[in-house]
């Protein structure tokens, strides 16, 4: 699926469904215009969002099947960036309630 990327097909996601963990848990890659690979991952909470990029597609293979068969060093390869503030909340208050 990796391989099949293109202008098309740009990107895939591979999602850990385990009713014990709760959140979302997966990992996804988009292949750029210019030709890089973004690859992030998402450890259940929007916290725990990271992103990097890279031109080889044969890290973006190993972090996939390293992250989908759960191996500590998968991430290794990379720099990540936490880029969970880009889901946090648009209300700081929380309370995020209409008003009336």
């Amino acid at each position: 699926m990796l391989a099949n990327l293109g202008r098309d097909n740009q990107h895939m996601i591979v999602e850990r469904l385990d009713e014990e963990c709760a959140g979302d848990w997966y990992i996804q890659v988009l292949l750029r215009d210019n030709n890089t690979y973004q690859l992030e991952y998402r450890d259940g909470a929007p916290a725990e969002h990271y992103q990097t990029q890279t031109v080889s597609q044969d890290k973006v293979l190993r972090a996939l099947l390293g992250w989908a068969a759960d191996k500590p060093d998968w991430r290794e390869d990379f720099m990540w960036n936490n880029v969970s503030s880009l889901f946090e909340q648009s209300d700081p208050e929380g309370t995020d309630q209409p008003t009336t």
